[in-house]
């Protein structure tokens, strides 16, 4: 019970990567409050929590919605005494917009596919860190995580999601620059493919979808567990070097790796990074995988170059 008194703040945490991080911040000891628009799913997400022994305190909280975050922060400082250790913003409205639109050029859909996307997991995100800020920065401690992903990096799925993440990234990045001093850390975590419910519905359990790589469906088969986040979050929370770690983009598997853990299902965490699984998604050099080893890595440093806009 290592975050044992800990207060968090998941958000939409009632199915996917954000129920697997509240499941794994509560098993750690942490009091969590998970945000979500149904109730019916938030109430599935805590009776799992409580299952395993955590504390879970489901709200009912549209991120869109400011009046609705405004009072789950005011929540948080009549019942938590003004305590808030761990912000995660998790919640993404945009999955089903953008498998609708696989196979699509942005200027063929409705520029109204940007609020989709981006309403929840960009602008809601800012609102959070606001408040949850000013309660980390009174308290001079906590951590805020973004949930992004390598679209922020380059192309993937359409154009606004790879904005969007991007400006996750960024924010983490400059948010840090300000909350340094206060002894707050702002960090952006890259999962890999995650077997979230909704991804295992729309593209593992069917036919490869219209527009879509038949590896690309490979990978999420494949892919890590949605609890795997959380257990880089607890570890980065326990981490006494982790103001060394504020404003960067950090990767699940490279947290797996530093903490020494596995997913919960015994695997280890995939690294898209390593030389070995780059070299199976080239078809004329895929025999080459079975021959290089698998902590042969590219620099991250190469990632950022081989994107360079400059």
């Amino acid at each position: 019970m290592s975050l044992s008194g800990w207060v968090c703040v998941v958000t939409g945490a009632s199915r996917g990567i954000g129920r697997g991080i509240a499941l794994q911040l509560s098993e750690a000891g942490a009091t969590v409050y998970i945000t979500g628009r149904q109730e019916k799913t938030l109430n599935i997400t805590a009776a799992e929590v409580k299952e395993r022994g955590g504390n879970c305190v489901p709200v009912i909280c549209d991120s869109t919605n400011d009046k609705d975050i405004e009072e789950l922060f005011e929540r948080l400082k009549r019942e938590q005494n003004g305590r808030l250790d761990i912000l995660v913003n998790n919640a993404y409205a945009g999955v089903q917009a953008i498998f609708d639109s696989m196979g699509t050029k942005f200027w063929e859909n409705d520029p109204s596919m940007w609020d989709s996307i981006n309403n929840t997991g960009l602008r809601g995100h800012y609102f959070f860190s606001v408040h949850a800020s000013r309660m980390m920065v009174a308290q001079g401690r906590g951590l805020i995580v973004m949930i992004s992903s390598m679209g922020g990096l380059r192309y993937l799925f359409n154009v606004p999601y790879g904005v969007g993440k991007a400006a996750c990234d960024r924010m983490a990045a400059d948010m840090a620059v300000e909350l340094k001093s206060r002894g707050v850390a702002s960090v952006s975590l890259w999962p890999g493919a995650v077997q979230t419910e909704l991804v295992s519905q729309l593209v593992i359990e069917k036919d490869t979808p219209q527009g879509v790589d038949s590896k690309f469906k490979d990978v999420f088969a494949n892919g890590e567990t949605t609890e795997a986040s959380g257990k880089c979050i607890v570890n980065l929370a326990k981490d006494k070097n982790l103001m060394s770690l504020t404003g960067k983009v950090l990767l699940t598997c490279d947290l797996a790796r530093r903490y020494g853990f596995q997913d919960i299902d015994g695997r280890v965490v995939a690294d898209y990074t390593s030389l070995k699984f780059l070299l199976t998604q080239v078809p004329y050099l895929s025999w080459m995988s079975v021959v290089v080893p698998s902590f042969l890595r590219v620099p991250r440093f190469v990632l950022t170059l081989a994107n360079n806009r400059f």
